[in-house]
């Protein structure tokens, strides 16, 4: 029998497990896809047609629209892939942790560089 794994919940965090793995392979197998640059351009060209190329539900597409990272990972996005998704944006890392923790990307970097030491 197998045993059940009980999911364990850190406030104010999204988990990206297998159950996150699963309701986000959709949106995480799109921003792969944004490793070629021809798959860029056809997303800037039209994003609306390219997410449902990938079957994206109403949540990611959401997310998508509003570039709203928290929203990306709730929907199941890894940071990862998702800073694909950011690099078509002109965003970096450091901005997509400047806006999981609510900070601007100035205050974020200081707080990196303060943690370093």
């Amino acid at each position: 029998m197998a045993e059940t794994k009980k999911r364990v919940s850190i406030p104010g965090t999204t988990l990206f497990d297998g159950e996150a793995a699963r309701k986000g392979y959709a949106l995480n197998q799109m921003c792969y896809s944004f490793n070629s640059a021809d798959n860029r351009a056809a997303f800037v060209q039209d994003e609306a047609a390219y997410c449902r190329k990938f079957g994206l539900n109403a949540e990611q597409r959401a997310a998508v629209e509003a570039r709203n990272v928290l929203a990306l990972i709730a929907a199941g996005g890894n940071v990862y892939y998702l800073a694909k998704f950011a690099g078509i944006l002109g965003l970096d890392v450091q901005d997509l942790g400047a806006q999981q923790t609510g900070m601007t990307k100035e205050a974020f970097k200081a707080k990196l560089i303060e943690a370093g030491r």
